[in-house]
């Protein structure tokens, strides 16, 4: 009799914009202050940018 061996799924994440589920292996990731954030790719990972850079703008302008 031959064993069937165990089909083990890849560990999955979340992308941080999109929320698409993605394989571990297949994410970008990028360490932030506290915590890694996982994007399925580097359209979102501009886009996670872009609104983050926004969201820093108003309040860098207020210290001056």
């Amino acid at each position: 009799m031959i064993e069937q061996q165990k089909i083990i799924a890849p560990e999955r994440v979340a992308c941080e914009v999109c929320f698409k589920e993605i394989p571990l292996s297949e994410a970008t990731s990028v360490k932030a202050t506290d915590y890694i954030v996982y994007y399925c790719g580097l359209e979102c990972y501009d886009q996670w940018k872009k609104q983050k850079d926004q969201k820093e703008s108003p309040a860098s302008a207020d210290k001056d």
